[in-house]
């Protein structure tokens, strides 16, 4: 299918591992013109030249922390007027104890998981709406809709980041602007491989043990399992869509059956 976005200008902030990289190269595949940041330069320039040679799109790689004012600024410098935005990020460390999070934690996750994302929006959304067309994605976590002690530097912004888009998508849709949210609940990534592989090394497990008991027993997701970027990044992309004109304000789950709702 089509998605009639070829030729469309995106910036995929935070884009340069794990689900960010994978909706890249979804959208890379449609024909998109990226713009891709990442605050790690080395990891960035090599993957944005594999996405270039594996889909001949034109890719540019920004050495950006979005979750700044001086990177956001160097971002949209190098993508003044894009026509899609992805944002996302490494999720921020989990813990066991809510006692043991600092104020200055709660600011650090504040700047990257929520003001970031808002700044980046509030300064591309009204040149969307000028040239007729927009579409805004946020790769955010399960964890803002279902509360997690060990997510609490990840779920309370992500929370109110779904309440923004909610809330401003109204302001948009008429002129052909979309904001939605995608919520991954437990997914193959750099950081759930380092988590897991060091359980395991710890345990005298394996990699593939931990994964299912955490999934299937602490976690209870139904899939048994945790979920591979690739199955994610369709549906960004399918967002980021010409067709995807009539959905906006949404927050899709994509969890392996772990929250379900009848409304």
């Amino acid at each position: 299918m089509d998605l009639g976005i070829r030729g469309r200008k995106a910036i995929v902030a935070g884009g340069s591992a794990g689900l960010g990289a994978a909706s890249a190269q979804a959208l890379a595949a449609e024909g998109v013109e990226l713009f891709i940041s990442a605050r790690g330069r080395e990891r960035l320039e090599d993957f944005a030249a594999q996405v270039a040679q594996e889909t001949g799109a034109k890719v540019t790689a920004v050495v950006a922390d979005h979750g700044t004012e001086a990177g956001r600024a160097t971002l949209l410098a190098a993508c003044p007027e894009p026509d899609i935005l992805v944002i996302t990020c490494s999720p921020p460390a989990m813990t066991e104890d809510y006692l043991e999070i600092t104020p200055q934690d709660y600011r650090d996750s504040v700047e990257t998981t929520l003001i970031g994302p808002i700044e980046l929006m509030r300064a591309t959304l009204e040149g969307m709406a000028e040239r007729g067309f927009g579409r805004v994605v946020n790769i955010a976590t399960i964890g803002a809709k279902a509360p997690w002690q060990a997510r609490l530097l990840s779920g309370p912004t992500r929370s109110a980041l779904l309440n923004f888009v909610h809330a401003v998508s109204k302001r948009y849709i008429a002129r052909n602007v979309t904001m939605n949210n995608l919520l991954p609940g437990m997914f193959h990534t750099a950081t759930s491989l380092e988590r897991f592989t060091q359980m395991a090394a710890e345990k005298g497990t394996t990699y593939e043990q931990e994964e299912f008991a955490f999934a299937k027993k602490r976690l209870r997701i139904p899939a048994g399992r945790f979920g591979q970027p690739e199955e994610l990044a369709p549906f960004c992309a399918m967002l980021c869509g010409a067709q995807a004109s009539f959905i906006t304000g949404q927050s899709l789950v994509i969890d392996g059956g772990g929250i379900t709702s009848l409304l």
